[in-house]
């Protein structure tokens, strides 16, 4: 990849769409932000702020640009954005890129999350030939668990105090599917 990354428009299952994120996607940043969870795990600013709203986004157009990743916007068929999915690529060079998702609270038992990571998936797999997709989610989270099986994530493992979240190290199970597996 010798080109800075574009972040393409992806179509998704039950008429979501995946797009690259738009400053008029501050509202949604501000509800990810008032999320009990959400901020602990990504970089939603909490407490939100306009200008920390527009610097969260202003980050996700640099993910693409550093080669960080891609990072979605998730939109329902009305047009509303209701989540995020990012495709982060610092393991590329062993054959490896990671997911990371989330869905506001409003938008969430919708299938937005198992359409926007299979959307993603699929396109990472087929266009990006990557031979491997992670995904980390914290054993209580039963929802998320749910989200990764339902797109074709097979459980590995528990990864024991793998993640810091809110000061205290969590463990993880680790999540895969692989390249041949489609």
């Amino acid at each position: 990849m010798d080109q800075p990354l574009e972040v393409p428009e992806l179509a998704a299952d039950a008429g979501f769409v995946l797009r690259p994120w738009r400053l008029s996607d501050l509202p949604l940043v501000r509800e990810a932000s008032e999320d009990d969870y959400i901020p602990s795990i990504t970089t939603v600013p909490s407490p939100y702020s306009e200008s920390a709203g527009v610097a969260f986004i202003e980050r996700q157009w640099g993910r693409a640009t550093t080669r960080a990743g891609y990072t979605f916007v998730v939109v329902t068929a009305a047009g509303a954005p209701v989540g995020q999915v990012g495709l982060w690529l610092r393991d590329l060079e062993q054959g490896r890129a990671s997911l990371g998702y989330w869905v506001v609270k409003s938008a969430r038992g919708q299938g937005a999350a198992v359409a926007a990571v299979k959307a993603v998936v699929g396109w990472a797999l087929r266009d990006l030939r990557i031979p491997r997709l992670e995904l980390w989610v914290e054993p209580w989270n039963t929802a998320s668990v749910r989200t990764a099986e339902r797109a074709g994530f097979q459980r590995e493992g528990l990864l024991r105090g793998w993640q810091e979240i809110g000061n205290e190290r969590r463990d993880m199970f680790v999540y895969a599917r692989l390249n041949d597996e489609r």
